[in-house]
């Protein structure tokens, strides 16, 4: 895996370290992501290599932000990728930034998985990392760098499935997922197990984190594929989500709460779409409720949506 910047900034230069800005997010996005095992500090920069990761920029001059680069700063950039690419073959290469991608092709790039490659090297394109990029969130520059791992790391996507469960009030039902730096709201369900379909996966996940039995399946509507790394053996997980409507009724987990807890549940409880709409909550999917507004307002599509991350 390389990374690739656009050009040293003045505190980069300085440091003569790649990302040195103290309020840059690069380095702790590469720990949340688990590109690498710990955090590193720019200084060292070098000490990732131990975990597969290479650093460059597609300009050389420091200047003070990237708007003062000329057009020959980028003069011979794509050669030398395409050279690095030639003699490392790196599975991939992500760039940090549109504008590392465009100086370094000349064309405006979308974030993600790009059609162009260096020859077997992939090339991905993220968010950039700078402080000048604030108005980008944490969470959005987390979830790219969280689909280039999972992508990069060659590993298969579990098949999973969900249920977007419904009481007769529209109210839905969420699991709350406990992670070291967030909390996410998800609808039930979970992975498919070898030989289950997935209906009989729902049922099983529904019995398992709520206690929910004897429910009509209804159909599917949604599909969402999330590249991590956080699931041992997995590149991420592609999920099928059904709707189910059912009376109101109490959440009693069939499992107990160290098997819970084991899989990252800290509760469960019914939603109304009012509370949906209050800000602070994270979601999986994350346009949850306005997804939820969409369905309610007309009838399951003929075909599931594919709603994103």
């Amino acid at each position: 895996m390389i990374f690739c910047g656009i050009n040293p900034g003045r505190v980069s230069a300085a440091a003569a370290a790649h990302f040195a800005n103290p309020r840059n997010d690069f380095w702790r996005l590469l720990q949340a992501a688990k590109f690498t095992s710990r955090l590193y500090e720019p200084g060292e920069q070098f000490d990732v290599l131990q975990e597969g990761i290479g650093l460059t920029n597609a300009a050389y001059r420091t200047t003070p932000g990237s708007a003062d680069l000329r057009r020959s700063d980028f003069d011979g950039a794509a050669e030398r990728l395409e050279r690095i690419a030639r003699e490392l073959k790196p599975r991939w290469i992500g760039f940090v930034g549109k504008e590392a991608y465009r100086g370094t092709f000349g064309e405006r790039p979308e974030l993600g998985v790009q059609e162009r490659r260096l020859g077997e090297t992939h090339l991905f394109v993220l968010p950039s990392t700078s402080p000048a990029n604030a108005a980008v969130p944490w969470l959005e520059r987390e979830r790219w760098f969280q689909e280039l791992a999972g992508r990069s790391s060659g590993l298969p996507l579990r098949g999973a499935v969900r249920a977007l469960v419904l009481d007769p009030a529209d109210r839905v039902l969420l699991v709350r997922f406990e992670w070291p730096d967030k909390t996410v709201w998800a609808p039930p369900g979970g992975g498919i197990d070898p030989g289950e379909t997935p209906e009989e996966a729902i049922v099983r996940e529904l019995a398992e984190e709520c206690g929910l039995r004897g429910f009509e399946l209804g159909p599917l509507i949604w599909t969402r594929t999330h590249w991590h790394t956080d699931m041992g053996g997995w590149g991420g997980q592609e999920e099928q989500i059904y709707l189910v409507r059912t009376d109101a009724f109490e959440p009693a987990p069939e499992w107990n709460d160290e098997q819970l807890a084991a899989e990252g549940i800290g509760g469960q409880r019914w939603f109304t779409r009012g509370e949906l709409a209050e800000p602070g909550r994270i979601f999986a999917p994350r346009r949850l409720p306005a997804l939820l507004n969409d369905l309610l307002r007309g009838s399951p599509q003929s075909e599931p949506v594919d709603v994103g991350v």
